[in-house]
């Protein structure tokens, strides 16, 4: 990664120095069939016309380009030499006009890392597919550019390809003379513009709305994906919620659909959930389902689907100025995601799902040493890069949430409307949508932004009940406490609620208000002399961004009752308020996996199931006393197998039992009824062992030696598919051996040659629960790789490395020891790498604390 950083400071200037009135790239993507040729990386031709402005004339600036070469430069008809200009990752420019004309003619390469222009070749059928993905800074990979959101400009692409692809960019395209041309884009920023090529099969339909003055909107719709997922593709499912949320979002923006034509592609390798380009979103293809998944996966899908076209308005009609102000886009997009999921389709109960599982994702990010506010503090583009995270999605989601709560629906949604109109295709900071927020609800902003927008860190809040001689409650106060890192006491709106056990046993909320906390502790007035709670759920309805803490009753009532508790937003809470506490140390990890056996069974939203089975594993892995680990492991083992048999046959629950039981297996018995599920021997009534299933159910008999090579080799007969083959190497680098870890280190590490995808499976095998001895020697040999990895590969493979190699599962105080060994001798390494080292080992000191937890309860 040398040389192809940009600091903030760079970009300010050049922005303030220079304006963009076009773009005109020609790409050659021939070359991405047939025989590489040549020792170097696969390559095409990108020829790049770039008009631009300078408000000093004779002043100097620079344009970006990653290329292995160059083969020509000319500035305003002046050819310059490629040699002198180019260094790799720039071009000089100097003595700049006023009018100025760049033409760039390089060769630049095929990425097999999923950064510029990805080249996937399917094992299945040897057709070659292509796509691009560029956020934050990766379009200068494949043209010559200036690579910062705010220089922004129409494009105009133009793609010749092999004989009978189809190519689709983010303008409309016609194919004459064997040459694709798409027409000129709005003005958008240069890591929104994309081109997919290949033999793609492609479904089309049409979405259309007629106005109130009379006026129709038709936005022809499309959707892709790899022939071999063909026939898995339920598009129509796609284009309902694609409808669906349009009909939402011009209901509640009053700023009609800008890009056009509105195509989605679902392709391989993706690096990603999704990525935003106007008029041609792209999706990782496993959101196109090969076997049975749960309603979770279905309404995941839906939330990706309307998160992407949010950004349509949020992040590429308005985007932000530099990647400081990212939440602009990517809180706004998480929190109508799960917005008009919920009011726009049928997964009416998103905010379950946002509660339960986006939130989780916040808590951790916002409590790891690198927490930031949500307006971050942006140095450079590795910065940007590793702030794609639950602080910017599910944190800032969350505080818009709680805005809306604190100045009205209403009032946040006219907001929007004023603020899309008055930055229509131009580019803001923090205050342009504050001041639009204050004009609409009529409160000032600057105090609630400086405490949820500008400040880091997640408030705990906690019940004190005082009742009186009658059995009722006295004073009911909300206590709010902040990490000594991060102390800031935040205003809160939210609701408490009582909850109490009926007769029928049944834990029911009885009482409810709504208040505001503000400060060390409030008392909520308004349940004075209410009847003795069993139960105080504070931020009841999930109105705000925070920690729930229990009093001793409420959390004595759980331990009995907790499966007993009806409404299923209040339980996801719970369940929710229980796992934090686990991580925190506050409660033993035997006691969190005891609720799980006993009340996950009884859980009905299938979302929430599933992450309670996450958790469960997490909380053995990591959280529970080395002593006690095989005890604990083999008592949810048996709860698994036990609930997989009493779940309804054909039922999603069913299959999520499956899955979690197979993920825990541990012993002979288990392994030997996963086996006889995949010969037929043995059948559970309803379970469907489709070809997903059973590379489910292979790799826990893998890791744990009971089937070798040959049975992988197989089952990818059986499944000759890429996902087969991900699969597969899956499986293969799980193997309980020294010589599969010796290659699969040697893979990951000393070589290149793997692609995106391959890392991920490769790392994902590698690191098995039941291979801690096994493990061992790579703690050692971690901490000598990473600087090197770190400085050659680029950031996306860097960043799988150095997380997924971490001897996350060495649990003890000599890794610890060895983690700081390394930050204390490398406090000159690069600051992004530093940064996912110190994340690492903030979860490494965790789960120590959390074993000491559960060691202490006896």
């Amino acid at each position: 990664m040398p040389g192809e950083n940009l600091s903030r400071d760079e970009a300010r200037e050049r922005a303030a120095l220079l304006s963009v009135d076009g773009y005109e790239v020609s790409l050659d993507l021939r070359s991405a069939v047939g025989e590489d040729e040549g020792a170097g990386p696969r390559t095409f031709r990108s020829v790049t016309t770039l008009r631009f402005r300078c408000n000093e004339p004779g002043a100097s600036s620079f344009a970006d380009l990653i290329a292995p070469s160059v083969t020509a430069v000319s500035l305003n008809g002046r050819d310059l030499d490629p040699g002198e200009v180019f260094d790799g990752s720039r071009i000089t420019l100097e003595d700049l006009a006023a009018d100025n004309e760049l033409v760039v003619d390089a060769q630049c390469a095929y990425s097999r890392t999923g950064e510029g222009l990805h080249r996937f070749v399917d094992p299945q059928d040897g057709e070659v597919y292509l796509y691009t993905q560029y956020e934050p800074a990766d379009s200068r990979r494949v043209f010559a550019n200036f690579e910062q959101p705010d220089l922004k400009a129409p494009f105009r692409f133009e793609v010749r390809a092999p004989e009978g692809w189809t190519v689709w960019s983010n303008g409309v395209g016609e194919l004459g003379d064997g040459v694709w041309r798409f027409a000129e884009t709005k003005p958008i920023s240069t890591y929104i513009t994309c081109v997919v090529a290949g033999p793609y099969h492609y479904v089309t339909d049409s979405y259309s709305r007629t106005f109130p003055d009379g006026t129709t909107l038709e936005i022809p719709l499309g959707a892709l994906c790899r022939k071999g997922l063909a026939p898995h593709f339920d598009s129509d499912d796609v284009f309902l919620v694609t409808k669906q949320g349009l009909d939402f979002f011009h209901d509640h923006f009053d700023y009609p659909y800008p890009f056009g034509k509105y195509d989605q592609a679902f392709v391989p390798e993706y690096n990603l959930g999704a990525m935003e380009n106007p008029g041609l979103v792209t999706f990782r293809e496993e959101f196109i389902f090969r076997g049975k998944v749960t309603q979770a996966s279905y309404e995941g899908r839906a939330n990706v689907i309307l998160h992407e076209m949010a950004h349509m308005w949020f992040g590429d009609l308005v985007t932000m100025e530099w990647w400081d102000d990212l939440w602009l886009k990517e809180s706004f997009a998480d929190f109508m995601g799960a917005f008009s999921l919920v009011g726009a389709t049928r997964f009416v109960n998103g905010w379950i799902t946002f509660a339960n599982r986006r939130k989780a994702w916040a808590y951790r990010a916002d409590q790891l040493p690198s927490t930031h506010p949500v307006t971050a503090d942006i140095r450079d583009l590795q910065d940007a890069k590793l702030n794609f995270d639950g602080i910017t999605y599910a944190k800032g989601a969350s505080v818009l949430k709680q805005l809306v709560a604190y100045v009205g629906q209403d009032a946040f949604l006219e907001g929007a409307r004023r603020y899309f109109k008055r930055h229509a295709y131009g580019n803001t900071r923090l205050g342009d949508l504050l001041s639009v927020l204050e004009e609409t609800s009529g409160r000032d902003m600057s105090a609630w932004a400086r405490s949820w927008l500008q400040t880091a860190g997640v408030n705990s809040l906690t019940p004190q009940v005082l009742l009186g001689p009658e059995g009722r409650v006295e004073e009911l106060a909300v206590v709010q406490e902040a990490a000594e890192s991060h102390p800031e006491l935040r205003p809160h709106r939210v609701a408490v609620g009582l909850y109490r056990v009926t007769d029928g046993g049944t834990l029911e909320r009885y009482a409810r208000t709504e208040t505001d906390v503000d400060g060390a502790r409030t008392v909520v007035a308004e349940l004075a002399r209410a009847e003795a709670p069993d139960l105080v759920l504070v931020n009841d309805d999930d109105l705000t961004y925070c920690k729930i803490r229990f009093d001793a009753t409420s959390l004595a009532t759980l331990r009995e009752h907790l499966g007993s508790v009806t409404d299923p937003l209040a339980r996801a809470l719970c369940w929710s308020a229980l796992w934090n506490m686990t991580r925190d140390a506050l409660l033993p990890a035997r006691d969190f996996v005891d609720l799980v056996l006993r009340f996950a069974g009884r859980e009905s939203e299938i979302g929430v199931l599933q992450m309670l089975h996450a958790w469960a594993e997490s909380a053995v892995t990591h959280y529970t006393a080395p002593g006690r680990r095989d005890a604990a492991g083999r008592l949810l083992s048996e709860g698994a197998r036990r609930e997989l048999y009493a779940a309804g046959p054909g039922s999603e629950h069913q299959l999520a039992w499956a899955r979690f039981f197979a993920r825990v297996a541990d012993a002979d018995a288990d392994f030997e009824l996963l086996r006889n599920l995949l010969t037929g021997a043995v059948a559970v009534e309803g379970l469907d062992l489709d070809q997903e299933l059973r590379w489910v159910f292979l790799e826990p008999l893998a890791a744990h030696g009971v089937v070798d090579e040959k049975v992988l080799a197989e089952e990818l007969a059986r499944d000759d598919t890429a996902s087969g083959k991900r699969h597969q190497v899956r499986c293969l680098a799980a193997r309980p051996s020294e010589a599969v870890k010796a290659q699969a280190w040697a893979q990951l590490v000393e070589s290149d040659a793997l692609s995106n995808a391959m890392v991920e499976a490769t790392i994902s095998g590698f690191e098995q629960g039941s291979q801690r001895e096994l493990l061992a020697p790579y703690a050692e040999k971690y901490f000598a790789a990473i600087e090197r990895v770190w400085a050659d590969r680029s950031i996306q493979i860097g960043m799988h490395v150095v997380q997924g190699l971490f001897p996350s599962l060495q649990l003890s105080q000599e890794t610890l020891d060895a983690t700081d060994a390394w930050l204390e001798s490398h406090r000159e390494a690069a600051p992004a790498l530093r940064r996912l080292v110190l994340e690492v080992r903030d979860d490494l000191a965790r789960a120590l604390r959390g074993q000491a937890c559960d060691a202490a309860a006896g």
